[in-house]
């Protein structure tokens, strides 16, 4: 029985490009600038200088979280064709510039101290959707998040859009991913109550292990900012509603799991930590066409079926959140039309070059 629906908040990555050359320019603290005017904290600067995140109010509707995306998008594309760029959703740029420039902020800067050989050798801007679920107390979101664990590799799977990534084709369907992964911290979050939480943040800190706690970056996080949980394993999509259909999926099963955590429902995890991580890997790889892993028994499973499970077992959710026919709707679409990394692709073979991948990202991404 649904008695509460999860609130709904998404964070989205955009790329500022050239739209003569295709390549990242890393100007987007003046697109953040002009369009902070008209949408206030929804808009902000990221850590590389050609991105920046446009961000929703928490709501209950989904129909309110893609107004708002729409929004913030609209006014940050202007903003950009002002200084003569354009606004892309893509994991990874394309085409960018030999080394990705970091923006220049503190906290930025001493990250870059830090994880000066990740950085280094990440070759191209990384960009990605989050999805936050809330509102939760910290032992709720913690007890979500080891819920949702052997869900999410369908989900990452689902979102992959990264393909081609500073001029080449990396042979991935996210390469985001794959070079994301070997950021510390970055992973399946280790299943944990809230003691046990404070008690490895507090160390991971004091031994300077991470600079500060918003640098866990586990797949599924209690926000430090917010009482929510954080979603943030997928890459952005151009197609605004592609985004859509992760968050509506990831709050239609964080509901139906937060009922049953409310609930006293027994769980128990079937799928242990290698199986999780090589079910991941399937997803950044061949995305869903790959094999993942079933919650249910731990048994590997094409990963196209985890998806079919999965909106199964999020059904009273998405119903209980009147998201049932727009999950179908959008559902419908990848299935008939392929996911992000399907359609850069398929851009590619149309036009034989990566400066028409990027433009029709553009497009796609200003199309809201």
């Amino acid at each position: 029985m649904i008695e509460e629906v999860l609130t709904l908040g998404v964070e989205e990555e955009l790329l500022l490009v050239d739209p003569k050359t295709g390549v990242s320019m890393p100007r987007a603290q003046e697109v953040v600038a002009k369009s902070a005017t008209r949408l206030g904290d929804r808009v902000g600067e990221e850590f590389y200088a050609a991105q920046l995140e446009i961000r929703t109010a928490p709501a209950f509707t989904a129909g309110a979280v893609r107004a708002d995306l729409a929004e913030a998008r609209r006014v940050c594309c202007v903003a950009a064709e002002g200084i003569g760029g354009g606004l892309v959703g893509a994991g990874c740029a394309v085409l960018t510039t030999s080394q990705p420039v970091v923006t220049d902020a503190h906290r930025y800067r001493d990250i870059v101290h830090r994880l000066a050989p990740f950085v280094r050798t990440t070759d191209s801007e990384l960009s990605g959707c989050h999805v936050h679920l809330g509102t939760l107390g910290r032992g709720e979101a913690l007890a979500l998040s080891a819920r949702l664990r052997p869900w999410l590799p369908v989900l990452q799977a689902l979102g992959a859009n990264s393909p081609f990534a500073a001029g080449h084709d990396r042979g991935w369907e996210s390469w985001r991913a794959a070079q994301y992964v070997r950021w510390p911290t970055v992973g399946p979050a280790p299943v944990l109550d809230e003691s046990g939480y404070e008690a490895l943040v507090t160390r991971m800190v004091a031994t300077g292990e991470i600079r500060d706690r918003q640098m866990i970056y586990w797949y599924a996080r209690p926000s430090e900012r917010w009482p929510t949980l954080e979603i943030r394993l997928c890459d952005v999509n151009a197609h605004l509603d592609l985004d859509l259909l992760l968050a509506v999926l990831m709050r239609g099963l964080g509901t139906v799991l937060m009922a049953e955590i409310r609930a006293g429902t027994p769980w128990r995890d079937h799928v242990d930590d290698v199986a999780l991580l090589a079910a991941h890997g399937q997803a950044a790889r061949l995305g869903l066409r790959g094999q993942g892993v079933d919650p249910a028994t731990g048994g590997r499973r094409p990963l196209s079926a985890c998806l079919t499970a999965l909106v199964e077992r999020a059904r009273p959710g998405l119903r209980a959140a009147g998201d049932d026919l727009l999950a179908a709707d959008l559902l419908g679409r990848v299935r008939r039309t392929g996911t992000g990394a399907d359609h850069q692709r398929a851009a590619y073979e149309r036009h034989g070059h990566l400066r028409s991948v990027v433009a029709e990202l553009a497009a796609a991404t200003a199309d809201c």
